[in-house]
């Protein structure tokens, strides 16, 4: 096995506090495009009019509420993806007691369907929808029924009539204020702190790990981020994979964690 995968088990056994953050790049092993690709950029472009940017914004949601739950529903609604080996090995980590909190920026509740329990949604979840004005709650798939839709595509409230949103963060918003607090003293409380999935380039959530202040900085991903310098390991490789062999590792070491 990889050098640097042992030298993340060891880091994992040693610690007494270890929180993970992770990004797009964790699910797309599961099958979910990460529309901040080029190829989504792209798509989004020829298809819709606007990048993903604007037709995830409040603005777009606001002014053309048909056109947001169109893009919504087509590229960011994945009913049948399951946990890949990344959301696996995390939620086996957790079980064992050798990883305090997950922390994504992701909004597929891919975590928890892994089994993963102290999960922080930074940007919300799909799972998730709302009544903006009488704030009744409903499930995914009453939004995607076209019965419950406006023209179709817009889900409406069945007591009141108000459009059903998404419960997760748009572009112009802000965070959940008691999320981002409860990710800000996780990361400020952990001693080992691994970065996964992500390029850290997406703020405010990348900007969570000037919090961080413990002894051990581990990233994986697939290319470098900004804060390659600062960690004590980097690894360029799937985290699918490499979370998978740290868990073969720390169970040969008599961790029972696959």
């Amino acid at each position: 096995m990889d050098e640097k995968n042992k030298q993340l088990a060891e880091l994992i056994g040693q610690s007494k506090n270890t929180v993970f953050f992770g990004g797009a790049g964790v699910s797309t092993e599961s099958g979910i495009p990460d529309f901040r690709s080029e190829t989504g950029l792209y798509a989004a472009r020829k298809v819709y009019g606007y990048p993903p940017e604007t037709l995830l914004s409040h603005s777009l949601f606001i002014e053309k509420p048909s056109l947001f739950f169109r893009y919504y529903k087509e590229n960011l609604v994945f009913r049948d993806v399951k946990p890949n080996a990344a959301h696996i090995a995390l939620a086996r980590l957790e079980k064992q007691g050798l990883l305090q909190a997950v922390i994504t920026q992701n909004v597929d509740g891919l975590h928890q369907a892994a089994g993963s329990e102290n999960v922080l949604e930074l940007h919300g979840s799909n799972w998730r929808h709302y009544c903006l004005d009488c704030k009744a709650e409903y499930s995914l798939e009453y939004t995607l029924q076209p019965v419950n839709c406006r023209d179709e595509v817009v889900p409406v409230c069945e007591k009141c009539g108000g459009i059903v949103r998404p419960d997760i963060v748009l572009y112009e918003e802000s965070l959940d204020g008691r999320v981002l607090s409860a990710a800000t003293e996780a990361i400020e409380a952990a001693g080992l702190l691994i970065v996964g999935g992500t390029s850290l380039a997406v703020y405010p959530a990348a900007g969570l790990l000037r919090y961080f202040g413990g002894k051990n900085l581990a990233l994986i991903n697939k290319s470098e981020t900004p804060y390659d310098g600062d960690a004590q390991l980097v690894i360029h490789d799937a985290i699918g994979k490499v979370l998978e062999e740290v868990c073969c590792l720390l169970a040969q070491e008599g961790r029972a964690v696959v």
